[in-house]
């Protein structure tokens, strides 16, 4: 993320009421990789917005003693919102309009508890964040300034913080839309923690279902105390520590499986299998490292006799390190004398996208489009890359299935539909949202639906998925493999897939 501001302010003074004032300056930007090991660029056309800072001035009469009480909102139009890739956006307050100055006055009552007058302040942040980026302009058919007011009257009988964040909840729930939420400055560090490749859990990735509003399991790291209770994908999550979890997003049903190492947990789950029954699990939490390659060199003979080797390099999530720590197994893989490779993304539940466009270009080459957005104006801004270099040119073979979502979708797009991939498994997951991130001023953290994408060849995949060219079931064969990998039915067929491209003479 990244700041800025342009030296100028307008101030606004009010009583008992808040003015919001901004001006707007359309620009564009040329967009550059942050991975230190990767100088290509992305470019992508942007509107950008520079706000003034706001001021809000409540004057109190008997009760306050006649003292002025005078706080400064920082304008949350100041922070950067990316898509994922080191683009910025700069935004204010209010709504797009011709370069103008405008203002919009919402009067609402000061809280007299401190905590809650401080969450109030959270409160304008987050609305404002919402007015100016969330992805659907009619905010779900509401009054959004109107949602200010009433949540703020809402807000002033309150005496704690907790209940005054409930109450923002509350109004980010009308949108209708589970991914834009906002999270304690906690979670928010246990997110930053996850996305760094350590934390302390049980080894779990979850997900709201969106067509059902379930938590359910999207995938366990091998190996991981969860994966050795044997949850599976699918399974729905509906106790955690004898609490159920209805109305609680991803993040938070993680901070609660998250804790010391040494320390356990039990959730209850509902099978995803024929019986759904439902099961109690005690899981012992551990120290887990996402560490999100592995890695395999797989001898393969061809169909005429002779002997190649096949790379499956394993991405379970896109983590910061994920894009360097896959050029190295592929460099490694070069060097061994590979001649094809099988990308693994099956269970791969997203995470941060710009790693997912970083990938990418481990594979591609030239001005190639990655991913196209399309923003709440339903204007569309493809990303590209500027003069990618790919490492390998060998073909490839990309594997997913229903745990495949987000950054997985957008790679698994990026490399199909630009022809250096054939895909092989099963319909992907389908969330084709993206969403920025925000860090408020208290520390808490508010996502926001920020854009719908498209693949490069502008198939919609939001609830819809992508469809493999060639669909399997992974089935662990019955045979004298002698590994896992061998014995995977899906990595037979997609070894089949590059013989015939080796037959046919094809570089991909």
């Amino acid at each position: 993320m990244e700041s800025r501001s342009n030296g100028n302010r307008t101030l606004v003074s009010v009583i008992n009421n808040l003015t919001i004032t901004r001006l707007v300056k359309p620009s564009s930007i040329l967009v550059h990789s942050n991975g230190s090991s990767f100088h290509n660029k992305w470019k992508v056309s942007v509107p950008w917005t520079w706000s003034r800072s706001l001021k809000v001035e409540t004057k109190c009469k008997d009760q306050c003693n006649g003292n002025h009480i005078q706080e400064l909102i920082e304008s949350a139009s100041k922070r950067a919102l990316g898509f994922g890739v080191s683009a910025a956006l700069f935004f204010s307050i209010l709504s797009n309009s011709p370069a103008l100055a405008e203002s919009l006055t919402v009067a609402f009552p000061v809280s007299r508890a401190p905590e809650v007058n401080a969450v109030q302040r959270t409160l304008v942040e987050a609305w404002g964040l919402i007015r100016e980026t969330f992805v659907d302009p009619t905010f779900n058919h509401q009054d959004w300034d109107l949602k200010l007011q009433q949540t703020m009257v809402e807000m002033f009988p309150l005496n704690s913080a907790d209940a005054a964040y409930k109450k923002i909840s509350g109004m980010l729930s009308t949108l209708g839309d589970p991914f834009t939420r906002i999270i304690s400055p906690k979670e928010y560090q246990g997110f930053r923690i996850g996305s760094d490749g350590n934390l302390q859990g049980v080894g779990l990735f979850i997900n709201i279902e969106p067509r059902t509003g379930h938590l359910v399991v999207l995938s366990c790291l091998e190996g991981s105390p969860a994966a050795r209770a044997g949850l599976h994908q699918g399974d729905e999550l509906v106790e955690i520590n004898g609490e159920r979890l209805d109305g609680l997003d991803s993040e938070a049903a993680a901070r609660r499986l998250r804790g010391n190492a040494g320390t356990t947990v039990t959730v209850k789950v509902k099978d995803s299998g024929h019986n759904f029954c439902i099961r109690e699990v005690k899981l012992p939490r551990e120290n887990i490292k996402l560490s999100p390659i592995s890695s395999a060199v797989i001898p393969h003979r061809l169909p005429d006799g002779r002997l190649t080797k096949t790379g499956y390099v394993k991405l379970s999530a896109f983590s910061q390190t994920a894009a360097e720590d896959m050029k190295s197994a592929i460099q490694e893989m070069e060097n061994q004398g590979v001649h094809s490779y099988i990308l693994d993304l099956r269970n791969n539940p997203g995470g941060l996208v710009k790693a997912g466009l970083d990938v990418a270009q481990i594979w591609l080459d030239g001005d190639e489009t990655l991913v196209n957005t399309i923003d709440r104006d339903g204007d569309m801004l493809p990303i590209k890359m500027v003069n990618g270099h790919a490492i390998t040119h060998d073909p490839l073979v990309v594997m997913v299935n229903e745990g495949s979502a987000s950054a997985s979708e957008i790679l698994a797009g990026a490399l199909h539909d630009n022809g250096r991939a054939i895909l092989v498994g099963h319909k992907t997951f389908g969330k084709g949202k993206i969403q920025s991130v925000t860090e408020l001023h208290d520390g808490s953290a508010l996502f926001v639906t920020v854009a719908k994408y498209l693949s490069p060849a502008l198939h919609d995949i939001d609830q819809v998925g992508i469809t493999p060219d060639v669909q399997c079931t992974t089935e662990m064969l019955n045979s004298s493999a002698v590994s896992s990998l061998e014995a995977d039915s899906c990595i037979l067929v997609a070894e089949h897939e590059l013989d015939v491209k080796e037959s046919k003479g094809t570089a991909s």
